[in-house]
């Protein structure tokens, strides 16, 4: 497409109002080139532009990832706990700002042209990111929020890279499994508060704004779907002694991926593409009460009132004071179990007792 003329693009920003002008501002200046944000920038001081500052040396990407790899090869291995002569006791304490500064270098390494450096030194923050949450690989109680890492937004920022520099279909097919590895249902800090907790958000918010037409809703859902059928696959070649883990970690998935279907229950029910909400409601490599939550909601949808009563009572028998389980069985006028009744009932008794 040809580009735009000054007063062609003035006529088309002035159809826009303020709420959309700082939307696709904050696009471009996210998405941008290190040169595009700080010309942004510039033009947000009160005082009018500042003088062109020095851009820094780019970094090295292959540098980069190979410093990337050692790190989380380190802290793997507990070499960031014991006394492992490849860590000194002095980078032990300080783990936090080498982390904090392979975050930067991995964010250039992006912008870069060539981005497949960066993008595999990113994947590779991600994934020990999301191990902090259950393994102890530093000392520190809560170390997403000790290295101030927000990982939704840098997801978000290797998401952009990848669908503007590869397009959607590639975008889709290395998202995909990367959502199943790296959704968390309470974010990826430990406490659940903080600085970085309140900058956190799901990565089902992070794909609502990148699947921004029907039909990448329906070929993302799709490449969704295949990723999920992989991890079946390999759940499935597990020796039978490891069943009782391998329906813990269904179970988890499921958790962590429950606003995600939620989210794809909105889009695409009513739809010709329906038939894959079908698919996600009865997936091998789903389970546990968040499964028979979905269900439930799927048959709510359906005007099948019995069905979705039967489910949520399901759901409530596995997790009695779960409140959006609760909320969906009063909507539907479902009977609650007995041990739902007795912890809504020790609620209210709580709450009267505070006031």
């Amino acid at each position: 497409m040809d580009r735009m003329d000054r007063e062609q693009f003035f006529a088309r920003l002035a159809a826009l109002d303020e709420e959309r002008v700082k939307k696709a501002l904050w696009n471009l200046y996210w998405r941008g080139t290190a040169t595009v944000q700080q010309r942004i920038e510039a033009e947000l001081e009160p005082d009018g532009p500042r003088p062109r500052r020095k851009e820094p040396e780019p970094a090295d990407p292959d540098g980069t990832l190979d410093a990337v790899c050692q790190f989380v090869a380190l802290a793997r291995s507990g070499a960031y706990l014991a006394g492992d002569r490849r860590v000194s006791p002095r980078e032990r304490t300080r783990w936090r700002f080498t982390f904090q500064r392979l975050v930067k270098d991995t964010e250039l390494a992006l912008r870069d042209d060539d981005i497949a450096a960066g993008t595999e030194a990113m994947g590779l923050i991600i994934d020990l990111a999301q191990e902090m949450h259950g393994y102890d690989y530093f000392r520190s109680e809560d170390p997403i929020e000790a290295a101030r890492v927000v990982v939704s937004d840098e997801v978000t920022l290797l998401w952009s890279r990848i669908l503007d520099r590869f397009g959607f279909a590639e975008f889709a097919r290395s998202a995909a499994p990367q959502l199943i590895r790296w959704e968390s249902e309470y974010g990826w800090t430990r406490t659940g508060f903080g600085r970085v907790r309140v900058q956190e958000t799901s990565l089902a918010v992070v794909l609502e704004r990148l699947l921004t037409v029907p039909d990448r809703w329906i070929t993302f859902t799709d490449r969704y779907l295949d990723a999920l059928d992989d991890v079946a696959g390999r759940n499935s070649a597990k020796a039978p002694s490891r069943q009782r883990a391998t329906d813990q970690g269904r179970e988890r998935r499921t958790g962590n991926l429950a606003g995600w279907h939620l989210t794809l229950l909105d889009r695409l029910f009513g739809g010709s593409a329906e038939d894959r909400l079908d698919r996600l409601a009865a997936h091998p490599a789903l389970g546990g009460p968040d499964l028979a939550y979905f269900q439930a909601q799927l048959s709510r949808h359906r005007g099948d009132p019995a069905t979705a009563r039967r489910l949520v009572g399901d759901a409530l028998d596995r997790l009695p004071g779960h409140r959006d389980y609760l909320a969906l069985a009063k909507q539907i006028d479902a009977p609650l179990p007995d041990r739902t009744r007795e912890v809504a009932s020790s609620r209210v008794e709580r709450l009267m007792g505070d006031s």
